[in-house]
């Protein structure tokens, strides 16, 4: 039950790899002619950053997005300034871009007063009259007025391979006395000396044939991997933990009105796990997610009663109102920094930037929980949590990771039952069991469900396919937050097999709402061969019994089947008794983690050929 998501973790992305030979020169939609950086920090940690870029746009392809240039950042904590942008016309003309060009975004407050959430302002301009052959230049400041952590400074800069960079430089200049570690990969060190009291280090690149690559899922990043750079004034990051935790832990002190409103939510629970779910599920269900996590100005939560007032928060906000709910009741917690996206490994060098998310973790249970998601069980993780270093802001350790469920424990059961008459119409049931993370999911769908939707769904779902068909669709109550759900569906349709006549039929759901073994193992057929991807097992069995028409004769079904390597088992069995067949197919994925290597994605391929090649087999009839 593999699961590769195509999530690409980038700080510059600028054209996306294709599948093609690798090794083999790209065909290009745009150049770097130069991307220069340089970084003046100071000694509390505010800093003066300066990029400028150029590039030769090469395709037709290319001219829309090359068209626009943009710069993001946080409005109390930075001030932003478009230095220069213009167009380089082939014949060396320059066409600045004129001030009806700009597009100022701003998430601002009432008045003088600061927005509630979001302060992030982007500046977008349009560059004027680019056609291929030219370039588009751009350069801005960013002025740092409030430091992200008092004292602290720290940044990452990627290059990919299959970007062509001429030049590259990126330039820090700092006080000598403050502590660094920085690291280069794939990066010459161009200068290093120190000026008086300040320290200067610069480092530079280019990439002017970049080639080909096999690589098409991108779901799991490796900083240390990538051509770049990393600077941080932090040793380690039990220091980030800590600078985190500095101004986050006071704000979770508990309140009169915290300590009311969690004896109030726990009622009539009395052992402390009871009250710990019930206490997460409130905030889980109760506080909206807002966003906007880590990241400048956005590293200390708000005040309490703003959190509960609102009835949002973002993930820092959630962390610290459960933190002081279940402090309010005895349940010791703590505030555990994560990286949401693509990271599975930290950096050699700690920067901020690693980990973008804040959970909580309860020792007593050894349980961590995100009140983020409003749809995940106590005892879960929404997927993106799992199988990642954590940062515990109390009692930090190296070493600790998120959990993942234990093998066996998302499991799917799919029982069809129909009756295909002798007009070639079928009517039947599909009853669908479900256990951990796809029970969680299809709660999360099933209450944005609305009654209109569920009443017609099935007869939208033939349309959409150019069928007439109909039925009811029933679902168990999905409001609890558990990691058990059920429904089932009644359907007529019409047509399903030629009949009269002689032909053949896939087995299969008539009613597509539940195919879970062919989603599965078409997802392998093309594995990623050069990194390590996402993934996840499970157990998935889907079983059939179809009551054939008793004039029509059977020529033959599909052979029963059982594939095995160390991890996953698929298992087929057909059986055929007067004019009831009977069929029951399993896949059994025992993969433990999330990520799985090249040599998994290649052992799962060839499994996954032949038993699709068995879910192709038809039943062949006159």
């Amino acid at each position: 039950m593999k699961i590769a998501f195509a999530a690409f973790f980038a700080a510059w992305v600028f054209c996306c790899p294709v599948h093609a030979v690798a090794g083999d020169p790209m065909e290009l939609q745009i150049r770097f002619n130069h991307y220069h950086a340089s970084y003046v920090i100071n000694a509390d940690g505010t800093a003066v950053e300066s990029h400028e870029w150029s590039k030769s746009v090469l395709k037709e392809t290319a001219l829309e997005w090359s068209k626009r240039a943009s710069v993001s950042y946080s409005t109390s904590a930075q001030k932003g300034e478009v230095i220069a942008a213009y167009t380089l016309k082939a014949d060396g003309k320059r066409i600045d871009v004129p001030k009806d060009n700009y597009q100022i975004e701003v998430n601002s407050g009432k008045g003088k007063d600061s927005p509630v959430y979001s302060d992030w302002t982007t500046m977008t301009v349009v560059f004027p009259d680019v056609a291929v052959g030219d370039k588009v230049v751009f350069s801005y400041k960013l002025i740092q007025t409030q430091p992200m952590f008092p004292g602290h400074y720290s940044t990452v800069h990627y290059f990919y391979d299959q970007t062509a960079y001429d030049d590259v430089r990126v330039r820090f200049d700092y006080p000598a006395s403050m502590w660094v570690q920085h690291e280069a990969r794939g990066m010459k060190e161009s200068a290093s000396e120190t000026k008086g009291d300040r320290k200067i280090i610069e480092w530079t690149y280019a990439n002017p044939k970049p080639v080909k690559t096999d690589r098409r899922n991108y779901s799991v990043f490796d900083a240390d991997k990538v051509v770049g750079l990393s600077f941080s004034t932090f040793k380690t990051y039990a220091d980030i933990a800590a600078a985190y935790g500095e101004r986050a832990l006071p704000k979770a002190a508990v309140t009169e009105r915290v300590n009311k409103l969690a004896n109030e939510i726990v009622k009539d629970k009395t052992t402390p796990k009871e009250q710990a779910r019930a206490l997460y599920e409130w905030v889980a269900t109760n506080i909206t997610y807002a966003g906007n996590c880590i990241g400048i100005g956005a590293v200390v939560p708000r005040e309490l009663d703003f959190i509960l007032d609102n009835k949002m928060g973002d993930c820092k906000d959630h962390a610290t109102l459960l933190q002081a709910l279940l402090t309010a009741r005895g349940i010791k917690s703590t505030q555990a920094l994560v990286n949401s996206g693509s990271a599975y490994q930290l950096a050699k060098v700690p920067v901020v930037s690693t980990v973008n998310h804040v959970i909580n973790y309860l020792p007593a249970f050894d349980l961590f929980v995100d009140s983020t998601s409003d749809s995940t069980p106590f005892g879960m993780l929404p997927y993106g949590d799992q199988d990642k270093p954590v940062l515990l802001v109390e009692g930090y350790k190296d070493g600790v990771k998120t959990p993942v469920p234990p093998v066996g424990s998302n499991k799917d059961i799919v029982k069809n039952r129909f009756k295909i008459a002798d007009d070639g119409s079928v009517s039947g049931s599909v009853e669908v069991f479900q256990h951990g993370t796809s029970a969680a999911s299809t709660r999360e769908w099933a209450r944005d469900l609305s009654k209109d939707t569920e009443e017609d769904m099935i007869k939208e779902m033939y349309r959409a396919q150019g069928r007439i068909g109909s039925g009811k669709f029933v679902k168990d109550d999905p409001t609890e937050l558990t990691d058990k759900y059920h429904y089932k569906a009644d359907y007529k349709v019409e047509k399903f097999i030629k009949l009269p006549g002689t032909g053949a039929f896939y087995i299969y759901s008539p009613l597509g709402i539940a195919t879970p073994i062919h989603g599965y193992l078409q997802s392998e057929l093309e594995p990623e061969k050069e990194a390590a991807i996402t993934c996840s097992g499970g157990n998935v069995t889907e079983e059939y019994i179809i009551e054939l028409p008793k004039k029509l004769k059977v020529l033959s079904i599909p052979e029963n089947m059982k594939l095995a390597n160390d991890f996953v088992t698929y298992t087929a069995t057909y059986k055929l008794k007067g004019n009831i067949l009977t069929v029951k197919r399993t896949l059994d994925d025992r993969t433990k983690g999330n990520v799985c290597a090249p040599e998994i994605s290649a052992a799962y391929e060839k499994l996954a050929e032949k038993a699709m090649d068995n879910l192709k087999e038809q039943v062949l009839y006159k």
